[in-house]
This record gives structure tokens, sequence and C-alpha cells, in this order.
């Protein structure tokens, strides 16, 4: 069953996505060489007592952080810790989410530690990130949810991948519906099965998190001994980048956004409704 918002719960949520969109602004600047993704979890928890938000990710299935911190090889859900010390050239993909009255945010990025990343990492960052918005733009009213796992794999696929190849496209993680929970029906495919069927109608009050992980090699993963590390079998670096986005009647608002989407969607001739929260 999809849960469908009205317009006021869809206000809430965004009161949500803008506490995640401040941990994101605080955690990239704390994202640092020397700093220890232990000190990004703490950073987060900052923020969210700051804005008497709670967290969702912390002791979610027995999750031990306020933030996933994922460095490198990890795909999705590195667990911070002291001994993990950001370095002069690291990628590192934060995780994270927020509670507001009982309506869920969550939202993901990949940032650069440091200077002189290859050429490589810089577009494999642009690559998950544009095709994340790819699949935000596809979020109308009419299309299916199949619509944009397509818009997801299609932009990814037509990139040309520096040094040959093919992006690995991460087959067993992906989006999801979020609302009165984190994680809701239905889940959303980053590339399109045809097992799947075309998913439901895309109707208002509709919440999706759009969350593309993608490798500079294979789509496949293990995870770690934690039980919760997930990182690519080839041992290949990846980038995660996820938005919450809701369809109102006026078109998607990204709730976990600042501007609610407003400049990137209209890069893609996309107009995105009005923010609730002015």
């Amino acid at each position: 069953m999809v849960q469908i918002k009205t317009p006021e719960q869809i206000a809430t949520m965004r009161a949500a996505g803008l506490v995640v969109a401040a941990i994101h602004a605080a955690t990239r600047e704390a994202a640092v060489p020397g700093a220890s993704t232990k000190d990004l979890d703490q950073v987060a928890r900052k923020v969210l007592a700051e804005h008497d938000a709670k967290p969702n990710f912390l002791g979610y299935g027995g999750f031990p952080a306020t933030i996933c911190t994922s460095v490198n090889e990890v795909v999705v859900h590195g667990i911070p810790a002291e001994d993990v010390v950001l370095k002069d050239g690291d990628i590192i993909s934060i995780d994270c989410g927020a509670i507001v009255d009982g309506w869920h945010g969550d939202a993901a990025y990949t940032a650069f530690v440091g200077s002189g990343h290859a050429p490589e990492l810089v577009e494999l960052s642009r690559v998950t990130e544009e095709s994340m918005w790819a699949g935000i733009a596809a979020m109308k009213q009419g299309n299916r949810l199949v619509d944009i796992s397509r818009a997801v794999e299609t932009y990814i696929r037509r990139q040309p991948k520096p040094g040959g190849g093919k992006y690995g496209i991460i087959e067993d993680y992906g989006g999801h519906g979020i609302g009165t929970e984190m994680h809701m029906d239905p889940h959303l495919l980053n590339y399109v099965d045809r097992r799947r069927g075309k998913g439901p109608k895309l109707v208002p009050g509709f919440c999706l998190a759009i969350e593309p992980m993608v490798s500079l090699g294979t789509p496949r993963t293990r995870v770690l001994d934690d039980e919760w590390t997930v990182i690519t079998t080839d041992g290949t670096w990846s980038s995660h980048w996820e938005h919450s986005v809701a369809l109102t009647e006026e078109g998607p608002l990204v709730l976990t956004s600042p501007d609610g989407g407003r400049a990137k969607l209209a890069e893609l001739g996309v107009t995105a409704a009005p923010d609730p929260l002015g």
C-alpha cells in the first residue's frame, strides 16, 4: 500500500527535509582530512538537537549511529567510527534523516575530502547526482514508478565513463516511499526490471526517496561482518545521492533541498511546486 499525503502532511515533511538539508551543510563543512566519521556523526546529532528533531537512523533495525558514513568502496550503511579517519583524496557518501512531528526526511550526498581527486571520481559523483535529478524530473502526474527508474538508468547509461567500460548501477539497493516511516512502499529500482511491471501511477500526495548508487565497476555488493556496511564486490569506489520528493498538484517538491529543487528542476524544464513553508 502506498501512503498518500495531504498538503498539510507534506508541509511537515518539508520541515523534516530542511533539517536534513542543515545536517548536509554542517557535515559537508566538517568532512575534512583528519576528521573521523564519528566526528561527523556528532555534528549531525548537534544539528538535530538544535532543531528539536529526532534521528530516524539511530536504532533503526539496530543501527548504532545517527548518520551513515560510506567512504570510497563503501556503497551505503557505513557505521561512523573513531578509527575511520578521512584522508586527502577520499570520497564519502553521507546519508541521514530526521523526524519532525512523526514525519520523516531522508537524503544523501557524496563529498570530496581535501583535493586532488581523479577526474573519474569527480565524474562518478556528477553522473550519480544528475541521474537522481533526472529521476526527480520524471516524478509527474500520470507517470508510473517505472518512469523514474527508466529516467535514472537512461541518464547513467548515456554517460561515457572515463577510461571506458560502464558504470555499475547498484542492484541490491534503491529508493523507497517515505512518510510516517523512513522506508515504505513502493521500492524504487534505479534500473528497469520488466519482471516488476510498471508500478503504481504517480498521483498528488505520492512521496519518494529517489537515491541512485553507482560504482566505477560492478553493480554487485556484499555486506561486511558488522551486518551493515555494504561494499562493492570488486573494491571499486562508489557514489550515492538521494533526495526525498513529494508530488503535489503543482508539481514535484524536493523536500530535502534548501530551495525545494526549484533551480535544478528549472534547468530540466520542470517547475517545482511552491514551498509550503515559504
